[in-house]
């Protein structure tokens, strides 16, 4: 099933130029996206007690009103400057032309949530979103996100939890959620670039990532065992890049093996190798774990770097930073040490908290969802996992089409 909304693909190599009058935010209706209410009464109380003359709305109809110039000059004569920045920014088409960052569909990567039912379930903590059914919601979504262009998707199973186990052996079931459905994805969409999580927290009893010893221990090396097998099963279903995330040590290396001794030389290896023990996706997963003995302490960067540089050692093929925005020093510090390409993951934090305050016209939501995306690429991500790629997307597509009919 196609999208009724975009009737050809809408291809594009890069965009410049934000900032241009038709930098405004489309609205949701355009690009068919379905928004869930949010519960912002207690605030909007809160807001009206404060003095409404020392706020300016977001999205305001009218513009501030414009000082009025001086009768009479306010100095002699201007100063001696050799160099002026600001003719270079005088006019939108010299800011495009000088504008140093660009951004299009081809860098997102578009992170789909999947489960075993028909209906598509709202994720209350992160404004429409869904848990989408694998046969029909999910087949929807890919299709909308094609037509603008974003043409790689990550995959997030809900694992019934009758499934789960101790040892995650449903991580590796051939007939599991995620082959199915890459399964069924490949069939529909054979060039769509398929990314998948060889993860364990979501098969697992305990939620953690990695198996548990009878001591509280995550054992390294048993989990490792299964996430090879995993990987294996994934690569096998038709999946393009499969992604270690658990941040157990010589994962990279393992999955690598696994994958070359079966045959799949070619499914490359995105390594999450900087994922921070981070506040800003705790609260999706709904699981109050301490990870601190596999994930990194939020205040080091020197040990972001060493795992970073072991796991392009054992065979990453991209390097994934995540969370997003609060690590972009992390980014530039990856960009600049190795030749590889740099993912960034725009968490459910990042995503909820722009969304939050643009239901509450705190913010204008589209143009900071904008900006945040260019501030990660301006840093050296060379792709973005965000829950904002549909969105995104469909403005730039629009941008697109606009700039050529003139």
């Amino acid at each position: 099933m196609t999208s009724s909304m975009f009737r050809s693909p809408c291809k594009i190599p890069s965009v410049k130029g934000f900032e241009q009058k038709s930098y405004v935010g489309l609205k949701a209706a355009s690009y068919n996206v379905r928004v869930n209410s949010f519960k912002s009464s207690e605030v909007a109380s809160q807001l009206q007690k404060i003095d409404s003359t020392l706020i300016w709305p977001v999205n305001a109809l009218e513009a501030p009103p414009v000082p009025s110039k001086p009768a009479t000059p306010l100095i002699d004569q201007p100063l001696q400057l050799s160099r002026r920045a600001r003719r270079n920014r005088k006019c939108p088409t010299q800011r495009a032309a000088f504008q140093e960052t660009n951004i299009s569909p081809a860098n997102f990567i578009y992170p789909l949530f999947i489960h075993e039912g028909e209906v598509d379930i709202p994720i209350t903590s992160m404004p429409g979103r869904y848990m989408l059914g694998w046969r029909h919601g999910l087949i929807e979504e890919v299709a909308r996100a094609l037509d603008v262009g974003v043409n790689s998707v990550k995959l997030y199973p809900k694992v019934p939890e009758a499934l789960k186990s101790p040892t995650g052996e449903e991580a590796f079931n051939d007939n599991g959620l995620i082959p199915r459905t890459v399964r069924l994805l490949k069939d529909r969409f054979p060039d769509l670039v398929i990314y998948t999580d060889v993860n364990f927290d979501e098969y697992s009893t305990t939620g953690h990532g990695g198996i548990v010893g009878e001591d509280g221990v995550i054992l390294n090396d048993e989990t490792i065992h299964q996430l090879r097998k995993q990987a294996v099963s994934q690569a096998r279903a038709g999946a393009d890049v499969v992604c270690t995330s658990e941040m157990l040590d010589g994962r990279v290396g393992a999955v690598r093996a696994a994958l070359d001794a079966e045959g799949f030389q070619d499914v490359s290896i995105m390594s999450y190798s900087v994922k921070y023990t981070s506040s800003l996706y705790g609260r999706f997963r709904k699981v109050q774990l301490d990870k601190k003995t596999y994930q990194i302490n939020p205040a080091n960067s020197r040990e972001a770097l060493l795992e970073a540089r072991e796991d392009e050692a054992e065979g990453a093929d991209i390097l994934m930073v995540k969370p997003a925005l609060p690590s972009l020093d992390i980014i530039r510090l990856l960009k600049n040490q190795t030749l590889l390409p740099i993912g960034a993951c725009q968490v459910s934090g990042e995503y909820s908290m722009i969304k939050a305050a643009g239901l509450l016209k705190m913010i204008d939501e589209e143009k900071v969802m904008m900006e945040s995306l260019l501030c990660i690429r301006r840093a050296g991500a060379d792709l973005i996992l965000t829950y904002f790629a549909l969105q995104a997307a469909t403005k730039l597509c629009g941008e697109n089409k606009r700039f050529s009919s003139n």
